[in-house]
């Protein structure tokens, strides 16, 4: 063969190859070069997206219709449109969880990042905010290549109310604030801001409302029926999915398994219509946890047909159903006429705006925005060195006496590596997770720093014997220092699986003193687990140097352990949970849904802002390698309240100094407060700025403090900086009394950030 002619050939197959990724995706729907749809009004891209939706399902038989009321939607041939799964999941990273997502060929992984919990330790909005993007990024990579969805029913925001809670893990803790405030960071990363109401991909945020428990000493999620207070549903359980859809401007809310004081939440239109849709104003659609509308038909029997449960659903305001039901029974009840057409249109409208929106109506992928996404955009050095950047920034120093850590690398000549997680890969990614681009372990990470010895202790988190103890002692009676990489993995927690306790699983805390007592050198503990662990042992313990919370890592987790371990990476995470002792589950059933503490039936409360007892590690807490001071610069000491039109001078409401935020006049209502904080030690670090408020006297009805601002700084050693926080009264320094009504207390609110405080008495003024 002649150069030149092999030089043809070279061009032919490269050109061949561009085309061939081009193609990888074919147009959803209105395909350029179908002449007998591409001039219908719903192809047209100069149309607002309510006239094409409205002309599209115009076009639509009932038949058609009720099988795209499913995940599964069914394709349209007449009509170009083609089958779609809605399911996908993006929890921490594109995952392979859901059929709408595969990975393989030229998307063998995606970047996996730190879990929820972990990477709601860092408190860095801009962090949860970054991490979306990179992870829309690569979804919409792999959705341009024929292997994902744009619809991910992510992120999780449910409240952690109870620590044995097995996906817990995937929530940003426990505080209504701080999951509020990363549920709109998360998706306004993943759905970008875009041209107008373009979507780069749908978020979805889950699961409403009152879910957590799985399965608890013989009750599951699909026969719980949640008792909640007007008042907690107001106080704690709304305000996550309240910030994720007005603030986030989410596409899309997840209603959950269980009931709600006696109504399954897929069939309830006061929490589906009336709240999500109508008083927080969703854009988008409403969904089903998987199969939760046959769920509530087949096991919890609150129908007593097929068809009225489908019906439920759809006049409630369920637009999309994970599972087959509403296709299988949807037509049936409207034949019945206990569902009119017009509802189930209105389900689609909600449906296909979204999939408008996302740009699937618009022909060639290739030509949209972010159509330029391919494989090269998916485990890139960038998003890959993010995920290391998130694990290091969500660990939590517990302890460090001494100080042990960091550990100096020119001094040690080796590091006995023990521990069931201490060559960790899998259980580092947690769950809801995808296949990553690789693992460092924590042993790999410690490699890089110093020789190891390895030994794993135990044979798993389960340690269920002690046959490989007497060589974890002998390991660590050779080494300079011993780090202990101990915990949990989806075997104790996960979903379906609750808790049973508190404490180390099976030996492993035999294991930490047996170790600890051999060791040479000094010991530290390194725990990975979702949820809180009672590790007072290790915390009384002398000869346990340092301890430190990573959560469940991600991907690069071994690599963030060891640059914490050895001062690469100055700590600075706090706990997004409190850490209880073993003994408060003495009272504690997980079917009881109240957060205040009730002395009277000996009920403990739940989370810091109920629970006053005695706790291992408390919400917020997390040491560095540095020193912080906090002072206050300027701040008011009186703040008046003024009243708007609604209020009623001589009402109860003004005399009993509970003002409802209703009758204030609350825009621009803003506490200004401005705090130096100083960086007082001989190291540059990243310090959590935590600002929490307590109100006057509301007895046991009110939280005894609460989380109002936080904000995530970077201070040089001896370096100062002022920061002006400003916190909305009507929103964070009110409570809610026990009707549900949310009401501004009149008199002294502390502020306590940090080592410092200050009162600000609030007034009403008349006007």
């Amino acid at each position: 063969m002649t150069r030149s002619k092999s030089c043809i050939l070279a061009l032919y197959l490269f050109i061949f190859t561009i085309c061939a990724a081009a193609e990888t995706r074919k147009p959803f729907a209105c395909d350029p070069t179908n002449s007998a749809t591409k001039k219908l009004p719903f192809c047209k891209t100069d149309l607002s997206t309510a006239e094409r939706a409205k002309d599209l399902i115009g076009r639509l038989t009932l038949q058609e219709k009720v099988k795209l009321l499913v995940n599964n939607a069914a394709p349209v041939p007449r009509l170009g449109i083609m089958g779609y799964d809605w399911w996908s999941e993006a929890l921490h990273g594109v995952s392979n969880v859901g059929p709408g997502t595969k990975f393989g060929g030229e998307f063998p992984g995606a970047t996996s990042f730190p879990q929820v919990i972990t990477t709601a330790a860092s408190f860095n909005t801009s962090l949860w905010e970054e991490i979306g993007k990179v992870v829309s990024d690569e979804a919409r990579a792999m959705y341009n290549g024929g292997q994902a969805g744009l619809t991910y029913w992510s992120p999780n925001v449910n409240i952690f109310r109870d620590p044995r809670w097995g996906r817990g893990q995937e929530t940003p803790g426990e505080d209504p604030v701080a999951a509020g405030k990363y549920a709109a960071s998360y998706v306004k990363g993943l759905q970008g801001t875009g041209r107008g109401d373009r979507l780069k991909v749908a978020a979805s945020c889950k699961h409403y409302t009152a879910y957590d428990l799985d399965n608890w000493n013989g009750v599951d999620r699909f026969h719980f029926n949640a008792l909640v207070s007007a008042q907690d549903l107001e106080d704690t359980f709304s305000i996550p999915f309240r910030s994720c859809v007005r603030e986030g401007r989410v596409a899309s809310v997840m209603c959950s398994y269980n009931q709600v004081n006696g109504v399954p939440t897929c069939a309830d239109p006061k929490l589906l219509r009336k709240t999500i849709r109508g008083a927080w104003g969703l854009k988008g659609y409403i969904v089903s946890d998987c199969d939760s509308v046959g769920v509530f038909f087949n096991t919890q029997h609150y129908t007593r047909t097929p068809e009225e449960a489908a019906a439920a659903a759809v006049k409630a305001g369920l637009d999309l159903d994970c599972g087959p039901f509403l296709a299988q029974h949807t037509e049936n009840a409207v034949a019945k006429e206990l569902l009119k057409e017009a509802d189930v249109d209105a389900a689609l409208t909600n449906t296909i705006s979204v999939q408008m929106r996302l740009g699937m109506f618009d022909g060639e992928p290739s030509s949209q925005p972010h159509g330029n996404l391919g494989p090269k955009h998916v485990c890139s050095a960038r998003h890959q060195e993010l995920a290391l950047q998130a694990a290091r920034q969500g660990i939590v120093l517990l302890k460090n006496d001494g100080p042990v850590l960091p550990l100096s690398q020119q001094r040690l000549g080796s590091v006995a590596v023990i521990g069931p997680n201490s060559d960790a890969t899998l259980t580092m990614i947690g769950n809801y997770a995808g296949v990553p681009c690789g693992y460092t372990s924590p042993l790999q990470g410690i490699r890089k720093y110093t020789r190891t010895i390895h030994n794993e202790g135990c044979g798993g988190v389960a340690c269920a014997k002690d046959e490989l103890f007497d060589r974890a002692m002998e390991a660590a009676s050779k080494a300079d220092a011993t780090v202990l990489v101990m915990g949990l993995d989806q075997s104790i927690e996960a979903e379906f699986v609750d808790r049973v306790g508190l404490l180390l699983p099976g030996r492993q805390q035999e294991l930490v003193t047996k170790v600890a007592s051999a060791s040479k050198g000094p010991t530290i503990l390194v725990l990975m687990s979702g949820g809180p662990l009672d590790v007072s042992f290790a915390q009384n313990d002398a000869r346990i140097g340092a301890i430190l919370w990573a959560g469940y890592p991600g991907q690069a987790g071994g690599a963030a352990i060891a640059d914490v371990l050895f001062g690469a990476h100055n700590p600075g995470g706090k706990l997004p949970m409190t850490w209880y002792p073993q003994e408060y589950l003495n009272n504690l059933p997980m079917t009881t849904m109240d957060m205040r503490a009730n002395p009277s039936k000996n009920y403990p409360g739940r989370t810091y802002r109920f629970y006053k007892g005695p706790v291992v590690y408390p919400y917020g807490y997390g040491l560095s390698y540095t020193t912080f001071k906090h002072t206050i610069a300027k701040a008011p000491k009186v703040l008046t309240i003024p009243m708007g039109g609604a209020h009623r001078p001589n009402s109860t409401t003004f005399s009993n100094k509970l003002v409802r935020v209703a009758h204030a006049s609350c825009k621009n209502l803003t506490l200004r407060v401005h705090v130096d904080v100083e960086n007082t030690g001989s190291r540059h670090g990243t310090h959590t700025l935590l600002v929490f408020a307590s109100p006057p006297g509301g007895g046991d009805w009110a939280p005894q403090k609460q989380l109002v601002a936080f904000q995530t700084l970077g201070i040089p050693a001896g370096g100062k900086q002022r920061v002006a926080l400003g916190v909305r009264v009507c929103k964070y320094l009110s409570v809610v009394d026990s009707g549900g009504v949310r009401r501004i207390p009149m008199g002294d609110h502390g502020l306590y950030i940090g080592d410092a405080k200050h009162a600000v008495s609030l007034q009403p003024h008349k006007m």
